[in-house]
């Protein structure tokens, strides 16, 4: 058969979505903290790959709102702004409104029991004090509606502007204040059990935008708000 020319294409893009998560992850859990720079030789040692699959992960990092590049200068992590994450979190919120609510007519009950049971591995990491957990399973408790809203865009929206909100989103599942999640979710699986796509949507946005006095109230957060 013809071969084509481009060669190694799927291990490159490969080996650039592992960077991109890698760095993306040491961002959130706040081992490279806002505006430390970030040296191509050190990613490059620290990941094991080589210089073009960093500087494409950096680039959709920046895209993403994590990163920021002054071209022959210098690569920092981005100091958490409030104006960018205020901005990502309403989008969010819409995005997640909308997942739900197209979501709700076509749920079966073993999504439902998928959500139950990610909101029980939620609870149980938050008890335990173990963000990196909460996270994972409050990923796992929304994406049973993202999948099953079967809407491309949503989850292309939503992986754009989601890094951004993961460093509140820790702050947050370290404190009390995200104990109310474990609230607002269950809320969100009854009405959605009940088929009340309207409500449940709802109920998700506000879940999203419960994220707010948080920015208020975090002083690393730079910004005109603070």
């Amino acid at each position: 058969m013809p071969v084509p020319k481009e060669q190694g294409l799927v291990s490159r893009s490969l080996l650039r979505d592992a960077a991109y998560r890698s760095i993306r992850d040491a961002i959130v859990d706040g081992t490279l903290a806002p505006e430390e720079r970030l040296n191509d030789a050190d990613l490059i040692s620290w990941l094991g790959v080589s210089r073009t699959p960093i500087r494409e992960a950096l680039t959709r990092l920046e895209q993403s709102g994590l990163v920021q590049t002054k071209p022959g200068r210098f690569t920092i992590v981005s100091p958490l702004d409030v104006r960018e994450t205020r901005a990502a979190q309403s989008v969010a919120a819409a995005m997640h409104e909308l997942a739900v609510r197209e979501a709700v007519p076509v749920l079966s009950a073993q999504e439902l029991d998928a959500m139950r049971g990610a909101n029980e591995r939620f609870a149980a990491a938050l008890r335990r004090d173990d963000a990196a957990a909460a996270l994972a399973a409050d990923d796992e408790f929304h994406d049973v509606a993202i999948t099953a809203s079967a809407n491309p865009v949503i989850r292309s929206v939503l992986e754009q502007v989601t890094p951004v909100l993961r460093r509140l989103e820790r702050l947050r599942f370290s404190t009390l204040t995200g104990r109310g999640s474990v609230a607002m979710h269950d809320e969100i699986i009854e009405l959605c059990a009940a088929g009340d796509a309207e409500r449940a949507s709802v109920a998700a946005r506000t879940n999203w935008q419960a994220l707010a006095p948080l920015l208020d109230a975090e002083p690393g957060l730079d910004g005109p708000d603070q």
